[in-house]
């Protein structure tokens, strides 16, 4: 009698367990195959990760939007015989962007060591912390009175030591964003994506206050330290919620599951860049070879061989980009000197314009995919935004020497500038989604790491050919 209550019970249990596990699956949460999974209350965890994805991008889009600031205090220009000459160039703007991206090269080639020897919370709240000293450092350094030489070499090593706790703390945030559902990722996505355009409009309202230009500075900086602290206390909470440790502490077999889904890369929901990205992130994962142990990963040449086009796309796209973005375009002048709106000018025609372009191309590709990854049309597309770099060198970029003003008004420079920032983020975003969409499932992981690659490679790229462009102006 007790056998047949306790199978009774057990038949019952099973019941019950079905008919929850099917109701959870056509949950929002079940839809991504995690029937236990609690639920994010409130949309928390998914702030957060918007708030940590615009935090990643602060240091680079803060020091490139101030570069009117940084100019004005390195200007060594004087009055001689009637002309203004300028006694030493500093070229700001080609070495902000050099010693930006080189550090995102190297930790993306050093990745794998760190990951295996620095503890995730370590990297993450250790860069935050260090990132958010060195804009403090950076705010003081306004009501201190220096000499150019040492002001110079000291911004300078403040954007290197920035930029590289600013790529620990990017490739470490993508692992672990890797590790919850891809709607987490298009959020972190989404929060890159308006960090420029946040940074443009501190600017912009730094600019419109009453206060003057140094206070101006001072307080445009503390935007930023406020930004990375807030940041800082988004991770912390972030590890203490239910929602995000269920996912953030899983077995080894939900892990692989995990894999499995964050391979699909196209879902019709989620930003197609964010399945890419996730890709590349080897340390949140299992490798779909524990996954699968019966099929064999490829040769990371042999994933080269079929992905060497979109190889090459996004590495041009960024190479034409950096380039000329921001060492020449930040030295467009307006045709209209003298007035309020030459406060404004660089600020809205340049930074806000690029970066809300920029967004709008990436996330058109969301509805949009043409040219097919099969097409050659695609790669003559990439190849033909070099026409950019002539135009934007032929706009009022002053100071010059050698090349004529073609495009003198502003609202010419505003229209390239949009098209220049359109067709960088929607080309970018193709590349890097078709990647790994031509190889197998099980190699998908190393498409995405060298995409990842060649992209911070062709930043690099750009930036050193800055130098000689703005020097053929």
């Amino acid at each position: 009698m007790d056998n047949t209550v306790q199978g009774l019970d057990e038949w019952l249990g099973a019941i019950s367990w079905y008919v929850d596990t099917s109701f959870a699956l056509w949950t929002p949460d079940g839809m991504k195959g995690h029937a236990d999974a609690p639920r994010d209350r409130g949309g928390l965890v998914g702030i957060i990760f918007f708030i940590l994805g615009l935090g990643t991008l602060l240091p680079w889009n803060f020091f490139m939007t101030a570069s009117m600031y940084f100019q004005g205090r390195l200007n060594t220009s004087e009055w001689s015989n009637g002309e203004v000459v300028v006694r030493k160039e500093y070229y700001f703007n080609n070495w902000m962007t050099l010693l930006s991206q080189l550090p995102l090269l190297l930790f993306t080639l050093l990745n794998s060591f760190l990951y295996q020897r620095i503890s995730e919370a370590m990297r993450i709240a250790g860069s935050l912390v260090f990132i958010l000293l060195l804009f403090i450092l950076t705010a003081v350094f306004v009501k201190v009175d220096m000499g150019i030489d040492r002001f110079y070499s000291v911004t300078m090593a403040t954007i290197w030591f920035i930029n590289s706790f600013g790529a620990v703390l990017q490739g470490s945030l993508f692992g672990l964003v890797g590790q919850l559902p891809q709607k987490y990722s298009a959020l972190f996505m989404s929060g890159q994506g308006l960090a420029g355009t946040f940074a443009a409009l501190a600017m912009i309202f730094a600019i419109a206050s009453d206060a003057d230009s140094e206070s101006a500075a001072l307080g445009y900086f503390i935007t930023p330290c406020v930004g990375t602290l807030v940041t800082l206390f988004s991770y912390v909470l972030l590890t203490r919620l239910e929602f995000a440790q269920h996912y953030l502490n899983r077995s080894g077999h939900n892990e692989a599951d995990n894999t499995h889904e964050l391979l699909k890369v196209e879902d019709p929901e989620v930003s197609p860049e964010t399945a890419m990205v996730s890709q590349a992130t080897k340390q949140a994962f299992v490798s779909l070879e524990q996954a699968q142990p019966d099929q064999q990963k490829a040769s990371v040449m042999e994933v080269f061989k079929k992905i060497w086009v979109m190889a090459f796309c996004v590495t041009f796209v960024f190479t034409v980009t950096l380039s000329v973005f921001p060492a020449v375009a930040a030295d467009v002048k307006t045709l209209s000197p003298g007035g309020n709106w030459e406060g404004y000018f660089l600020s809205v025609c340049c930074f806000l314009v690029f970066n809300l372009n920029d967004w709008l191309g990436r996330s058109i590709t969301t509805w949009v995919h043409w040219p097919p990854k099969e097409s050659h049309v695609f790669p003559v597309l990439v190849v033909c935004r070099v026409v950019f770099v002539p135009l934007f060198m032929l706009c009022n970029v002053q100071n010059r020497w050698l090349l004529p003003v073609y495009f003198p008004h502003d609202a010419s420079f505003a229209v390239i500038m949009s098209l220049f920032a359109f067709s960088s983020g929607y080309c970018v975003c193709l590349s890097m989604t078709y990647a790994p969409q031509m190889v197998a499932g099980k190699d998908a992981e190393t498409a995405g790491a060298l995409m990842t690659f060649f992209l911070a490679l062709g930043l690099s790229i750009g930036a050193a050919l800055s130098f000689p462009l703005r020097a053929l102006v």
